[in-house]
């Protein structure tokens, strides 16, 4: 392809259409496409988002108050209230904790590619390659299974809606996989036609977030009748017939952990993230803190307004949140209070869609994914990677078909997606904590144009192998090498940067055994808990197909060698 020599090509063959001289008028886009530069990326996609729109993108994301109503039944069933009163804030600080690290890490390579390409330079070298292929699996994944969850429950909740307000109605499954694909349908117009609105629509959403929080709060404590203090913080109840109680706070405990799961959105939209290496961890840390809040104070007060217990855990509309309301408020307010909820999660599967296609397109970009020369491509004009957002939104519309035929058995292929993304922290937490405890992370240095970003490959040791050049891969890419690794802008110094990425890995690891576990005894084919099933094949796939032919296509991130070029003439 013939290029100006002020234009920098990009591996997927799309001209970027901007030149490096065209945004000298601007410090932050100077700043990140250097950055970016720098980890051997050259700047595709376009940076839409400042602090505020990716802060409302992720807040949109991890939608913790409604998770938490949607996923009221988990806990509330092995555990009760007690075990939703104070098992939800030591779920958010257990969660906050592993944020925390992928934020240090996301400030170190702010990049789409996320945790499979910081297993990439975090992991010792004979490690790198496979850790990082098996961590894109893992993640592209997850996000695609977690983009089903959100669109089969917000056709769900649109159904229990239906028969909340006429009681005649008889539901089938697939009325809520034809709702389903009609919120698909919406998040791949928003994704590919109007993504340019995208960050305006995000900054809207987190207004009603918040605004519809503070409605639904005051409606539901003002109008229902409440519980006692006791009834909310010591009544437990073990409706998994669990032989202790504490086995089954333990059980239930996964339901408060999964409402904060996906904090790790704005990571996936980095490249399109303006000064991503602070906005990127700001927006994680503030998403948490505030989702943490509201979410906890929302759990409080279906706790207290609970009403007729019996009535919410059997409620014909198959959501216990909708009966709360109903018992509370009569139908009319009930029915108000969950369209605010539908907007915002049918908001929050627009957000899942876009963050699972980054991830995708990101993996596809180094030769991650089978098909990665169509999945990897850029439209020119939207500057929006069209191929991957059909992709991650038509294998959810796939798995909805099995919906119809089994709601058991379409929760049992979806069950990977708190499984798949908290294995995704745990192996690069597990490479930062080594990392780290054995000082191979230098400072963050600071200058005032920051210049001090140097070229992949500048910091070789003696004993390091010489840089490939073009055509050793077989196109214009090289293979990312060894670099000096050098902390971000923002990090947990010293001590308390250890003890909390220490704890970080103990958490995931904590995660991942008790979310295999089923959710009630005796175990059947109707309750088993099949994550460990699904997770366990996708594992075993990515593994086979590694030694089967995956290694020969994936050989680590790879470099765009114009841009590494670049940096080298310009540093």
């Amino acid at each position: 392809m013939n290029v100006s020599p002020k234009t920098v090509p990009n591996e997927v063959g799309v001209a970027l259409g901007a030149t490096f001289d065209e945004i000298q008028g601007s410090t932050y886009l100077e700043r990140d496409s250097r950055g970016l530069a720098r980890l051997g990326k050259s700047q595709v996609l376009k940076r839409r988002f400042g602090f505020l729109s990716i802060f409302g993108f992720s807040c949109c994301i991890l939608a913790t108050w409604e998770t938490a109503l949607a996923l009221f039944t988990q806990a509330f069933e092995n555990g009760g209230p007690a075990a939703l009163a104070w098992g939800f804030p030591i779920a958010w600080m257990c969660s906050l904790s592993v944020y925390l690290c992928l934020a240090e890490m996301a400030s170190i390579a702010p990049i789409s590619g996320g945790q499979y390409f910081w297993v990439a330079i975090l992991a010792p070298r004979k490690y790198k390659r496979f850790c990082g292929y098996l961590t894109g699996w893992l993640t592209s994944l997850a996000w695609i299974a977690t983009l089903a969850v959100g669109s089969i429950f917000t056709g769900t909740i649109i159904q229990g809606l239906i028969i909340l307000n006429y009681p005649n109605y008889e539901p089938q499954n697939y009325h809520g996989a034809f709702l389903a694909w009609a919120v698909i349908a919406v998040s791949i117009f928003v994704n590919t036609v109007i993504a340019g609105l995208l960050p305006i629509l995000e900054g809207v959403i987190l207004l009603i977030h918040v605004l519809g929080f503070i409605a639904i709060l005051i409606t539901l404590v003002y109008l229902s009748p409440h519980s006692s203090a006791e009834d909310v913080f010591f009544r437990s109840l073990n409706e998994g017939n669990w032989p202790t109680q504490g086995l089954s706070y333990c059980v239930g405990f996964i339901g408060n952990v999964a409402t904060f799961v996906g904090a790790d959105a704005a990571v996936h939209m980095s490249e399109e993230i303006e000064n991503a290496a602070m906005n990127v961890p700001r927006a994680i840390f503030t998403t948490v803190m505030l989702n943490g809040s509201t979410g906890w104070a929302m759990v409080l007060a279906v706790l207290f307004c609970l009403g007729d217990i019996d009535s919410v855990i059997d409620s014909p509309t198959g959501f216990p949140f909708i009966q709360v309301f109903y018992n509370g408020t009569g139908r009319a307010g009930a029915t108000i209070m969950t369209v605010i909820i539908i907007v915002i999660i049918w908001c929050a599967v627009i957000g899942f869609a876009a963050t699972a296609s980054r991830m995708t397109w990101s993996f596809a970009r180094d030769h991650g994914l089978p098909f990665h020369r169509y999945i990897r491509k850029v439209h020119s004009r939207t500057r929006v990677p069209v191929v991957a957002v059909v992709v991650v939104n038509l294998i959810p519309c796939l798995l909805h078909l099995i919906y119809i035929g089994s709601s058991t058995a379409y929760n049992d292929v979806i069950s990977m997606s708190v499984s798949g993304l908290y294995a995704s922290y745990l192996i690069p937490c597990s490479f930062l904590l080594w990392r780290r405890v054995t000082g191979q992370i230098k400072p963050h240095r600071v200058s005032e144009d920051r210049g001090e970003e140097i070229d992949i490959g500048r910091d070789r040791g003696p004993n390091m192998p010489p840089p490939l050049t073009p055509g050793d891969n077989g196109d214009s890419d090289v293979v990312l090498e060894e670099q000096v690794l050098e902390w971000g802008p923002w990090r947990i110094p010293g001590l308390l940067g250890i003890l909390n990425n220490s704890f970080a890995c103990i958490f995931c690891v904590w995660v991942l055994f008790w979310d295999f576990w089923p959710p009630a005894i005796p175990v059947t084919a109707e309750n088993m808990n099949y994550s460990v099933l699904v997770t366990g094949a996708v594992i075993i796939f990515a593994v086979a197909r590694y030694f089967l032919g995956g290694s020969v296509d994936y050989k680590g991130p790879l470099v765009d060698y114009e841009v590494k070029g670049f940096t080298t003439r310009h540093s």
